[in-house]
């Protein structure tokens, strides 16, 4: 499925096909972002935060793991935290050594591709499974959508604001 750099322009009443388009877009954008940094600047911290633009990619690719197969399917899955360092929740960012960017951006895909597959095959008003992440009153679909989408949409306005500074692209 091609991507676009472009926002959705869609006029459909489709939930699922916004929230598809919507995901789909800001993966691409920042993935595009990120493939102008070097490999010192995707590890270098600028910011008084500390985290560095792959450290803010592996976030993104635990982040929606964690939401839609762990949260909304129940899956059991290994280091759902393994983004953050110690598998603490609340701990800052990491990057296991020897990931690089094209690992995580191939995870980054893939974890859409499964967002896809979930978003095409549940109704938005369905609850998340329990088991998972969610041990009790799990949230529905489009809850879970609108929280994901307003992560990505965040960090890549984060990511503008590191990839400004190295003379890396920004924009949406």
């Amino acid at each position: 499925m091609p991507l676009s750099d472009r926002e959705p322009r869609l006029d459909s009443a489709e939930t699922p096909v916004l929230f598809t388009a919507y995901l789909d877009y800001y993966r691409q954008a920042v993935d595009r972002k990120l493939r102008t940094l070097s490999d010192a600047e995707l590890r270098t911290s600028r910011l008084p935060s500390g985290w560095s633009p792959l450290e803010l990619l592996i976030h993104l690719v635990h982040m929606e793991r964690r939401w839609f197969r762990w949260g909304f399917l129940g899956e059991q899955v290994d280091d759902p935290w393994g983004d953050h360092a110690e598998q603490d929740p609340h701990g800052p960012w990491a990057v296991p050594d020897g990931v690089d960017l094209a690992e995580l951006l191939d995870r980054l895909h893939a974890g859409g591709e499964t967002t896809r597959e979930v978003l095409a095959a549940h109704d938005p008003a369905e609850h998340g499974a329990l088991g998972g992440r969610f041990t009790e009153d799990p949230p529905t679909l489009a809850w879970i959508c609108f929280h994901v989408l307003q992560e990505y949409a965040r960090h890549a306005g984060h990511l503008d604001i590191a990839a400004e500074i190295t003379g890396g692209a920004t924009g949406e």
